[in-house]
């Protein structure tokens, strides 16, 4: 098993979409685009398709319900055309905060709103006629005077990768998935993933191998790893104490599934208390070492290790620096890493 590198990235500026296109010429593999409640993930991999070559260009992640499964196809059909396909379409539920907050949709069954998601782009996708008969989409409307119609755009294959953290989804990504894409993972207990993962894919007549493995992970070169580990640590109390509901936490299920229940439950409560500080201390420091790449060469290079070992196909990685020249510097001193890695396996970079 060899290991690919991607970096992270929201290229809404010059600077930033330098960013890229020196990444590339580095030997990254892809770039994924995030979409929160800033910028959209669709249209800065319009620019990117325009000033880059071989980067694959990825959504990380669109999120459901945002938009209908037509029109993303549409999007994704477009995108896969100006990038001479190198385009891959990342989608994920998101939360019940940003879907019914932020785009006012009912956050409601997002498992299956995923797989009738996945059906449909395929459909458009592929040229097909579209009428659709779901739980949570019916197309054409019933009773009503719309039409099964077919894309004018020619067909193309878009490649689908979900992000997805809950056994249930995680089960669905191996059953319908192109990719998976994982955060918050930590190698040592990459069975609390993928053995769902590969269930699915058991259950679709595929194995773990038909869908490619991914994870996030920041990356930066220090002697003090503790130090590191623990600043990285701390970052995750957002994530564990905001991102979600008081009801619905994905993150800290994910966590809680990973041996931390205890932790991020007191994690979460000190940040709804407000004290934001005291839940940044309480983040387990083997979450921040865990799930990201920190340290000397040698630390680096023994996290690779474990991620290859685990079944990982690449990382997605968000380079640190002060600025440019220095974050490629840390993406260069990576790829040169990971290129020995491979090498042990006998693989070439």
């Amino acid at each position: 098993m060899s290991l690919t590198l991607a970096i992270n990235a929201v290229p809404v500026t010059p600077d930033d979409i330098q960013f890229v296109v020196d990444a590339e010429r580095l030997g990254v593999e892809a770039v994924w685009v995030p979409e929160v409640w800033g910028y959209d993930a669709l249209t800065p991999i319009g620019a990117l398709a325009m000033r880059t070559e071989s980067i694959l260009l990825g959504t990380g992640i669109v999120q459901l319900g945002s938009r209908s499964p037509a029109m993303l196809a549409q999007s994704a059909m477009a995108l896969q055309a100006l990038s001479q396909g190198r385009f891959r379409l990342g989608i994920g539920t998101s939360g019940p905060q940003v879907i019914e907050g932020w785009h006012g949709v009912r956050f409601d069954r997002p498992i299956q709103r995923t797989r009738e998601t996945i059906e449909i782009v395929r459909m458009v996708s592929a040229g097909e006629r579209l009428e659709y008969d779901g739980e949570v989409y019916q197309l054409p409307l019933p009773d009503s005077q719309g039409r099964a119609i077919r894309s004018m755009a020619d067909p193309v294959h878009v490649p689908i990768h979900v992000a997805s953290l809950g056994p249930r989804n995680l089960r669905l990504t191996g059953e319908m998935a192109d990719g998976w894409i994982g955060t918050g993972f930590l190698p040592e207990v990459a069975d609390v993933f993928l053995d769902e993962i590969s269930r699915g894919a058991e259950a679709a007549g595929r194995t773990l191998a038909d869908i490619e493995l991914t994870t996030a992970a920041t990356v930066e070169f220090t002697d003090d790893l503790e130090a590191a580990g623990r600043r990285h640590a701390g970052g995750y109390a957002f994530t564990i104490g905001a991102m979600g509901s008081a009801s619905t936490n994905f993150y800290n299920e994910s966590f809680t599934r990973q041996g931390f229940g205890e932790q991020v439950q007191e994690v979460e409560r000190l940040w709804r208390s407000g004290d934001r500080e005291a839940a940044a201390a309480a983040v387990p420091i083997e979450i921040g070492i865990g799930a990201n790449l920190l340290g000397t060469d040698d630390d680096v290079r023994t996290r690779l290790r474990l991620h290859r070992d685990a079944g990982m196909n690449g990382l997605r990685v968000n380079p640190q620096g002060e600025d440019h020249h220095q974050r490629l510097d840390c993406l260069g001193r990576l790829l040169d890493l990971v290129a020995e890695v491979n090498q042990e396996t006998g693989t070439p970079s």
